[in-house]
C-alpha cells in the first residue's frame, strides 16, 4: 500500500510539475488577449457622412466597445454558449463532466465544454484541434485569465474577435453585413441569428442558408425563454420573425477611382491604413459623385450615337476610308475602342473635392486619368494667355490682330527649315477684333498674334507663376501643346474661378484613428493676381457660356464661366468652367491618343457632362450661390455701344463713356 502510496504521490508531482511546467511556457501567450490589438477595418465617408469604402487586410471587423452593446446582445450569446459565464471562474466543472462521459462512451473527443473565456482564448492563441494538450493549456490560460479580465472586458474582446461568417468579424460588423443596421437597432430574433453564428459561421451564413440559420436562432430564443430572460409576447413575436437579409460585398466600395486616389496619397503617412481603423472623411459628396458619373457617361453615348451617324452617313456616300488633318488613314474603329473620359469637380474657394471620376469604367481600367492622364489642353490654355495680357495693361476692348502669318522655323539638331501656319477652327478669319471677342470665340490667330505681340517670354513666364510646367519655349505654347492632368489644371483654373487666389485640390478633411485622435486638413492658398484683374478674365468665360464657344453649356438660373479646349486632329476634348461656388473640368478623348472625329470638340463632346452636372446639382442644392459677384475695384463704362469692364491696371481705350457707380448693374 505504501508502494501504491508512494508511486500515486510521484505521479501526482509529475503531473503537477508537468503543469507548472507547461504553464510557465504558455502564460505570456495571454498578452494577446489581455493587450487586445486585432486587425480593425478603416473606413471611408464622404462629407456627410455616408459610407464610401471598408478598407481591410484579411479580416472585416469594426470594433465596439463593451458599453455599446445591447444587454440583449449579451443574454442571447450567454444563454445559448454559456449559461454560468457570470459565475464560473473560467470553465464550468459540470460541462466538463459531462464531455468527459459522452467522449469515454464514443472512445474520442466528440463533445467540447469550453466556457466563452476558453472560446476566446482558442480563437486568438490556441487552435481547435481536439487534443488533450491543447485543452489542458485551454483551461490552464482561462484561469488566469479570468484573474487579469472582468467579465465584461472578456465578453468585449469575445464579440469583437469570433468569425461571424460571410468575411465579417466581429458582431458590429456582423449587424452592419447582415441586416444593415448598428447594433442598437437589432430587434431580437436578429440578435439570436447572430449569437448563434459563432458555433458554425459558414453553415449558419443567412445569405446561404437562411432556413438553418433561423432554425439556430429559434434554438437561443427558446433558450432565453426557458431561462425566463424573455417574456411570452417577446418569444412569440421573435419566434414568428424573418428578418431582411442583405448580400453585401465586403469593401461596399462605391467610388473606386477616389478610394483608390486615398490609398495613394496616404501610403506614406498611414503604413497601417488597412489594419488600422481609421476613420478617414473626405470631401467627396457621394451624390454629387453619382451626377458626375451619369453626366460622363451619357455624354460618352452622345459620342457613340454620333460615331455610328457618321458611319451610316458615309456609307450611304460611298466614303470607305476617312482621314485626319495632315492626310493620314484613319482606321475605322478608332472612335470607340479607346474612347474615355475623367471629370473632376471642387470647391472654388477650399479645393475640396466634391467629385472625381477617372474614367467610363472602373473595371475595364483602373488607370486614373484625372490624376494620372497627361494630355494636351489645347484652347483651354487660352484663359491664362489673355490673363497675362490682361495683367499686362490690356482691356477686354483692346484690339487685337485675327489674321493669318507664316512662321518659319528650323528643325532641332537640324539645319532643315520648315513652315508653321496655323489656322481658325473652320478656317477663317476676322481682321481686328477686340480682346473679348478673340476668347469668347477661341481665335487661334488672334491669340498668336497677341501672344508675338507682348512676347513669349512673358506669356511662358506668366503661365509659369500660374503653376504649368514642361512647355515648350516657342509658339505652339499659344495652343496648348504640352501635356497636363486634368487634376492640375483644375488647380490652375482655381486662379480664376476663386478670384485669383490659387487654391490645390484636396479630397481628405480629416482622419481618426483608433484612439480618437483626429487629423485635420486644410485648404492649401496661394495669391496668384488681384480678384479685379481675374474677374476681368472670369467675366469674358461667363460670356463665352452666354453666346460664344461654351454656349451650351447654359444652365437656367445659374451663372456659369468656361472654356472650351480642342486639340489638333480632335484628340483631345476639353470643356473647363465654374459656377460662383463649384468648378468642374471634363475631359474626352482615345486613351491611345487616336483622334477622335472632326465633330468631337470640346463644346461638342465634354460640355453636354458638364451641364448635366451642374443641372442635377442645382437640384440637389438649390441653396448655392447663383451669381458672379463683381470686386468694388473693377468698373464700367460704355465703349462703341457696348457695357465694358475694366480696372485700373486694364484701362479702356479714350473713347469709352464710364457708367456712374450708382447706375452700375451688379453682375
Amino acid at each position: 500500500m505504501k508502494y501504491i502510496l508512494s508511486l500515486f504521490t510521484i505521479i501526482a508531482l509529475a503531473i503537477c510539475a508537468w503543469l507548472l511546467y507547461l504553464y510557465s511556457h504558455i502564460r505570456f501567450e495571454l498578452d494577446k488577449v489581455i493587450n487586445y490589438n486585432p486587425r480593425l477595418t478603416t473606413q471611408i465617408f464622404d462629407k456627410d457622412g455616408k459610407l464610401i469604402s471598408n478598407l481591410f487586410s484579411k479580416e472585416n471587423r469594426l470594433y465596439v466597445n463593451y458599453d455599446e452593446i445591447p444587454a440583449r446582445v449579451i443574454e442571447g450569446l450567454v444563454a445559448i454558449e454559456d449559461t454560468h459565464f457570470f459565475e464560473h471562474n473560467g470553465i464550468n466543472p459540470d460541462a466538463i463532466s459531462r464531455a468527459i462521459i459522452k467522449d469515454i462512451k464514443a472512445g474520442a473527443l466528440v463533445e467540447g465544454a469550453s466556457t466563452l473565456t476558453q472560446q476566446l482564448i482558442k480563437t486568438l492563441i490556441l487552435t481547435r484541434e481536439k487534443k488533450i494538450v491543447r485543452k489542458i493549456k485551454e483551461v490552464l490560460l482561462a484561469l488566469k485569465l479570468e484573474t487579469v479580465l472582468s467579465k465584461e472586458e472578456i465578453l468585449e474582446r469575445y464579440l469583437n474577435q469570433v468569425y461571424f461568417g460571410h468575411g465579417y468579424y466581429g458582431i458590429k460588423t456582423a449587424a452592419k453585413g447582415y441586416f444593415n443596421k448598428e447594433l442598437y437597432e437589432l430587434n431580437l430574433k436578429e440578435i439570436a441569428i447572430l449569437v448563434g453564428l459563432p458555433r458554425a459561421p459558414s453553415f449558419y451564413d443567412p445569405t446561404r442558408n437562411l432556413k438553418f440559420s433561423l432554425a439556430r436562432a429559434n434554438q437561443v430564443i427558446q433558450r432565453m425563454n426557458t431561462l425566463g430572460w424573455i417574456n411570452a409576447k417577446e418569444y412569440e413575436e421573435a419566434m414568428k420573425s424573418t428578418p431582411k437579409i442583405y448580400d453585401k460585398t465586403l469593401t461596399q466600395n462605391k467610388a473606386p477611382y477616389i478610394v483608390d486616389y486615398v490609398l495613394k496619397t496616404l501610403k506614406d503617412e498611414v503604413k497601417d491604413i488597412k489594419t488600422g481603423g481609421y476613420k478617414i472623411n473626405l470631401t467627396v459628396d457621394l451624390d454629387a459623385q453619382r451626377i458626375a458619373k451619369e453626366g460622363l457617361n451619357k455624354a460618352h453615348e452622345k459620342i457613340l450615337k454620333r460615331d455610328e451617324y457618321f458611319r451610316n452617313l458615309n456609307k450611304k456616300r460611298g466614303i470607305e476610308k476617312e482621314y485626319d488633318e495632315q492626310g493620314n488613314e484613319l482606321s475605322e474603329d478608332r472612335f470607340v475602342e479607346n474612347l474615355n473620359g475623367s471629370f473632376i469637380s471642387m470647391e472654388n474657394s477650399t479645393g475640396k473635392i466634391l467629385a472625381m471620376v477617372g474614367g467610363l469604367n472602373y473595371k475595364d481600367s483602373n488607370f486614373n486619368r484625372v490624376v494620372q492622364s497627361k494630355r494636351q489642353p489645347g484652347s483651354a490654355i487660352k484663359p491664362f494667355i489673355y490673363q497675362a495680357a490682361l495683367n499686362m495693361g490690356y482691356s477686354p476692348a483692346s484690339k487685337i490682330a485675327d489674321i493669318s502669318r507664316t512662321y518659319e522655323y528650323k528643325v532641332e539638331d537640324s539645319e532643315e527649315t520648315k513652315k508653321w501656319k496655323p489656322k481658325n477652327y473652320g478656317g477663317k478669319y476676322k481682321g481686328l477684333i477686340s480682346l473679348r471677342e478673340a476668347l469668347l470665340y477661341s481665335r487661334n490667330l488672334a491669340t498668336i498674334n497677341l501672344v508675338t505681340d507682348i512676347g513669349i517670354d512673358v506669356v511662358y513666364s506668366t503661365l509659369k507663376d500660374y503653376g504649368f510646367t514642361n512647355m515648350p519655349y516657342d509658339l505652339t505654347i499659344t495652343l496648348g501643346s504640352f501635356v497636363i492632368s486634368p487634376f492640375d489644371l483644375s488647380q490652375a483654373y482655381s486662379i480664376i474661378s476663386n478670384d485669383g487666389t490659387e487654391v490645390k485640390p484636396y479630397i481628405i478633411n480629416s482622419i481618426k484613428n483608433r484612439n480618437g485622435t483626429i487629423i485635420n486638413f486644410e485648404p492649401e492658398k496661394r495669391y496668384v493676381i488681384s480678384p479685379e484683374q481675374a474677374f476681368l478674365t472670369k467675366d469674358i468665360m461667363h460670356d463665352t457660356v452666354i453666346r460664344g464657344t461654351g454656349k451650351r453649356a447654359k444652365v437656367e438660373g445659374l451663372d456659369l464661366a468656361g472654356k472650351t479646349g480642342t486639340t489638333n486632329n480632335n484628340i483631345d476634348a476639353w470643356f473647363c468652367g465654374f459656377s460662383p461656388s463649384i468648378q468642374t473640368i471634363v475631359w474626352f478623348g482615345n486613351d491611345n491618343n487616336v483622334p477622335m472625329r472632326r465633330s468631337e470638340t470640346g463644346g461638342i463632346a465634354a460640355i453636354p457632362a458638364f451641364k448635366y452636372f451642374y443641372e442635377n446639382y442645382l437640384k440637389l442644392h438649390p441653396e448655392i450661390k447663383r451669381e458672379f459677384e463683381k470686386p468694388d475695384g473693377v468698373r464700367t463704362s460704355i465703349i462703341n455701344g457696348k457695357k465694358e469692364y475694366y480696372t485700373n491696371t486694364s484701362k479702356l481705350p479714350t473713347n469709352s463713356i464710364d457708367i456712374p457707380k450708382e447706375n452700375q448693374i451688379q453682375f
